[in-house]
């Protein structure tokens, strides 16, 4: 009966029904291998992808985070307002402040001077964008690069705004940027984390950083970030101990796999799994790092073009250049942090020296990754966490000023990865003080950067104490027009 159903009434037989069949398991086979988790039978909503599966097809596969901790002036690197200089020493306008929220360090200021800036700005490239002298490296790839003038931020003090910056909310336990894509994406390469972090220092005031920026936040420890080190060991108790082989590492590493997993039949907790998948690719890191990690190798003309420090461990040039070895491995978001940006005084004397660390060495990234035939997968981001102010912080004179925070209006730049090059987005006014164009508020920015991943910013999602919590909370639409 069965038989003449299949054959007859669904015209059928076994030979064909076992051929379709061989397909489907052919293909249900490789779909494991390219998305391990593809088959994992873990409840998903009816309107979402298994994670590893891009949402839509995209340019870019990487992401590499330039961020300038610290916050560096707008008004002394993209948005040029001569205005400023004009009205040298005058108090701002109670009609452009409009009553916005201030510091406490020039809260209590009796008056608030205008000064613009000491560098030269010109035009460069076929789109003409305004680059300050400080950045003569930079403004050769302009037409590689889109300038965001109108970027704007919720938080006025550093360690909130750059927490904001890096996960989407002001508060800590939140996952940063990089383990979302982490946890969305996954890793290109088995033997490498999904992603790293390089931390560096500059001339200049520093902020602190601290590892709650490259957290994990809720997600499994294994999307958190890896930071890598100037020291002899780049990732520390990656090596064996004295005495211990290869071999006998592994069958450790598999005896204390098979007493983790007694643990979690017992308890049930998934961070267990998620320690033993962590102590897995150490185990696989050990061959790759010092590989990826020594830089010595690296032609002579590659070197001289990020730096004569790009062969010294921790510098900014040095990460560069390990952060395009990286991304060029297959790790999915490389995170530089460069410390030193915060010129509330000085500035006319500190911040050259700043400009000077990072100018070359990130021009030289883009120019690399171009070169290599990276660059439209690869996604450049550059900027920090607040912009400054456009009166002087504390006393002003004809030789010295400084800059206080300023959320309101600053500037960032992005490359490659599906973003138009040879364009400035967005608009302040003659004071640089308010954005009167095309504002992009930071939900925005990571709400355009997961789309340029080929991720729903409003889809990627996960359930923790009772919602769904994304990168972008609530909030957040994407900036089509800088798409390229």
């Amino acid at each position: 009966m069965d038989k003449e159903f299949f054959e007859h009434r669904l015209n059928i037989n076994r030979r064909h029904f076992l051929g379709k069949m061989a397909m489907g398991v052919g293909g249900a086979a490789l779909g494991s291998l390219l998305i391990p988790d593809l088959l994992k039978g873990s409840p998903v909503a009816s309107n979402e992808l298994p994670l590893g599966i891009k949402h839509f097809a995209s340019k870019a596969k990487r992401i590499i985070m330039l961020t300038q901790n610290g916050a560096p002036s707008q008004l002394e690197s993209f948005d040029y307002k001569p205005k400023l200089r004009d009205m040298f020493g005058e108090d701002l306008p109670d009609s452009i402040r409009q009553g916005q929220r201030l510091t406490g360090m020039t809260a209590n200021q009796k008056n608030f001077p205008l000064v613009g800036s000491k560098f030269d700005f010109n035009q460069y490239g076929k789109s003409g964008t305004w680059v300050s002298d400080l950045f003569p490296n930079i403004a050769k790839i302009t037409d590689d690069i889109c300038v965001i003038k109108s970027m704007h931020t919720d938080a006025i003090n550093h360690d909130p705004a750059l927490t904001f910056l890096q996960t989407g909310s002001q508060q800590g336990n939140r996952p940063s940027m990089g383990s979302w894509f982490s946890y969305g994406l996954g890793s290109e390469n088995k033997n490498l984390p999904a992603f790293c972090v390089l931390l560096s220092k500059g001339s200049g005031n520093g902020q602190g950083v601290y590892s709650k920026l490259w957290s994990n936040g809720f997600l499994d420890s294994t999307h958190q970030g890896v930071q890598l080190s100037a020291s002899e060991d780049p990732i520390l108790y990656l090596n064996n101990p004295k005495g211990m082989d290869k071999m006998q590492r592994k069958k450790m590493l598999d005896n204390l796999a098979e007493l983790n997993n007694l643990g979690h039949a017992e308890f049930g907790d998934p961070e267990i799994h998620a320690k033993i998948k962590q102590y897995e690719m150490a185990f696989r890191m050990q061959t790759a790092v010092p590989e990826i990690t020594d830089l010595s190798k690296e032609p002579a003309h590659i070197t001289e073009m990020y730096g004569s420090d790009s062969l010294i461990p921790g510098t900014y040039a040095s990460n560069c250049l390990l952060a395009r070895k990286l991304s060029e491995s297959g790790v999915r978001f490389v995170q530089l942090y460069h410390q030193g940006w915060d010129q509330h005084g000085n500035l006319q004397r500190d911040m050259p020296k700043q400009a000077m660390d990072v100018d070359k060495a990130s021009a030289a990234l883009i120019t690399d990754l171009k070169q290599r035939g990276l660059l439209d997968e690869t996604l450049v981001i550059w900027g920090g966490e607040f912009g400054r102010t456009n009166y002087c912080q504390g006393k002003l004179t004809k030789d010295n000023y400084g800059r206080d925070h300023h959320p309101r209006a600053f500037s960032m730049f992005m490359a490659g990865g599906g973003v138009k090059g040879g364009m400035s987005y967005g608009k302040t006014d003659e004071f640089g003080y308010n954005i009167i164009e095309n504002p992009v508020h930071i939900h925005d920015l990571h709400a355009t950067i997961m789309h340029l991943m080929g991720l729903d910013h409003e889809k990627l999602t996960y359930k923790h104490l009772g919602r769904r919590f994304r990168l972008t909370d609530v909030h957040g639409h994407v900036v089509k027009d800088i798409l390229a």
